[in-house]
């Protein structure tokens, strides 16, 4: 952003979290309605991580930590019922598992298209796009095996927990959201070329 000021592009800063964070709560809530089984499919993982590729690691964080909190309001209220499984399961540990796998998905998009995009804007913004879902539903994973293997054995229905993981979670859910990303990915790049010209 050439030719500004520290407050101008502080305030421009602002704004743009603003509509991010817009964005991202808008999506998140459409998103209570798009499901495979009893889990949602993020759409804010595009938005998080443009914001991460033009703000920083820590914006990215901020904006995770914008739709895990959508997530777990989701969680209480019952619109996502699944969610709701796990917050009357454990609040606390719903709490923690939501929001750090939103902030780790938006800090590592962050990270890596700042490390990578120093080569290529196109590169960054792929490999950006293409980790945050993993980095979503890999901690997602994980903190049901490690705290709600119950509620994770009721979904599997009797199906063995980790081919339901494997086949269910990971297989619909996160190719759906790692689809998205990538085709959204050239989406991105745009963004991010029409930013680096103003």
């Amino acid at each position: 952003m050439k030719n500004q000021t520290a407050s101008q592009t502080k305030i421009q800063k602002m704004v743009g979290l603003a509509i991010f964070t817009a964005v991202i709560v808008v999506l998140q809530l459409v998103a209570t309605f798009v499901k495979v089984g009893p889990i949602s499919i993020t759409l804010t993982l595009i938005p998080i991580v443009v914001g991460a590729a033009v703000y920083g690691k820590g914006a990215g964080a901020y904006l995770g930590g914008v739709f895990s909190v959508v997530v777990i309001i989701c969680c209480i209220t019952g619109a996502d019922a699944g969610g709701a499984m796990i917050w009357n399961a454990n609040p606390f540990l719903c709490v923690v598992v939501c929001m750090l796998k939103g902030m780790a998905a938006g800090f590592v998009a962050g990270l890596l298209y700042r490390l990578i995009s120093q080569k290529s804007v196109i590169g960054g913004a792929v490999v950006a796009a293409v980790l945050s879902p993993i980095v979503n539903t890999g901690i997602f994973c994980l903190g049901l095996i490690l705290f709600f293997r119950p509620i994770l054995v009721e979904w599997a229905g009797g199906t063995d927990v980790l081919y339901y993981i494997l086949f269910g979670l990971l297989g619909v859910n996160f190719l759906v959201e790692l689809g998205v990303n990538i085709v959204l990915s050239p989406v991105i790049v745009r963004v991010l070329k029409a930013v680096k010209a103003v």
